[in-house]
């Protein structure tokens, strides 16, 4: 029995199962995987290096799959910027009308481009003050990311038992739970505090269908919920990471006190976290993993992990939980 929710009505999807964009893992392979398991799957602009090559993207996932599909486009503070816009606009041009986002308030720029065309914009927050404004601004969907998340987690360290139910409070559109979520008691634990469906990247690195190294799978499945790493805090642009002997190296540097970001810059360069990604050298870079790698024991397919989870919720809903009303 499927789980009927607004986050469902809203993407046309059956299940509400989201796969968060990530650097260097959502391409066609996953997205298409995702969404024809049920879910959303989601390409990631900035994985690939021109617009016109997102365009192609675009085009390749729709020939794998003839259910919704998102485009992620995160908005970071760098020196050179990519050129943002024309990205929202290879969405535009593509007909993708899911578009995923996150970042700082330029993001709201790419809102003001799709919006004419109908396109429903997911934007992840790590903090309540910052889905509320985003809500404001004309978001659709707030995807609430709790400090058991990977990537970057914000500076708040509020963690998602107390960071989903305080969001639910306030927002009203709908709204997904991410961060530390791998199976169907997350779905459920979400679902109980508010949220209306689930977003996972971790999980989804672990499957068959991401298009990473299967060493890095096999760390996954390795590390437990301690196997990550919390790195440039100093710098106010917390990110967490998979523990491995660099990111390891990374936090002794920035524990110096008179580090500088200089001083790591050669071990957390995107090329090299490619490299990582690719090769599946683990001495290479960081890569990006959430504390849900404590509940990461397998590589399924990405139809296998989604099916799981939905069953696992609904024998919780329907038998777990049930017995116990008296």
């Amino acid at each position: 029995m499927p789980f009927k929710t607004r986050i469902t009505d809203r993407l046309g999807i059956e299940h509400p199962i989201v796969q968060g964009g990530m650097q260097g893992v959502g391409y066609a392979e996953l997205a298409s995987a995702v969404s024809n398991a049920g879910g959303l799957g989601t390409l990631t602009a900035l994985t690939q290096p021109s617009p016109a090559a997102l365009r192609e993207e675009i085009e390749r996932c729709r020939a794998m799959t003839d259910k919704p599909f998102a485009v992620n486009i995160t908005v970071l503070p760098t020196i050179l910027p990519p050129d943002y816009k024309a990205y929202a606009e290879a969405v535009i041009e593509g007909g993708v009308k899911i578009i995923e986002t996150a970042g700082t308030q330029q993001v709201r720029e790419i809102w003001e481009m799709v919006k004419p065309h109908g396109i429903t914009v997911l934007h992840k927050c790590t903090a309540v003050r910052h889905a509320l404004s985003a809500e404001r601004h004309g978001c659709d969907i707030i995807s609430i990311d709790g400090f058991e998340c990977a990537g970057h987690p914000g500076e708040d360290d509020i963690p998602g038992l107390i960071l989903i139910p305080s969001a639910a409070d306030k927002v009203k559109i709908p709204m997904l739970a991410s961060g530390g979520i791998g199976d169907g008691r997350g779905l459920v634990a979400a679902l109980a505090l508010g949220a209306e469906g689930i977003n996972m990247g971790t999980r989804f690195c672990a499957t068959k269908e991401a298009p990473i190294h299967d060493n890095v799978k096999a760390k996954y499945v390795e590390n437990d919920e301690r196997g990550t790493n919390l790195i440039f805090r100093k710098f106010k642009n917390t990110a967490r990471v998979g523990k491995n002997e660099v990111s390891d190296e990374v936090v002794a540097i920035s524990e110096r006190p008179d580090s500088r970001f200089e001083d790591i810059r050669h071990l957390v360069a995107g090329a090299v976290g490619r490299e990582l990604l690719q090769t599946g050298d683990l001495t290479k870079g960081i890569f990006w993993a959430g504390m849900v790698q404590g509940l990461i024991h397998d590589v399924p397919t990405c139809k296998e992990l989604i099916d799981r989870i939905m069953g696992e919720a609904e024998a919780i809903v329907k038998d777990r939980l049930g017995a116990m009303l008296a």
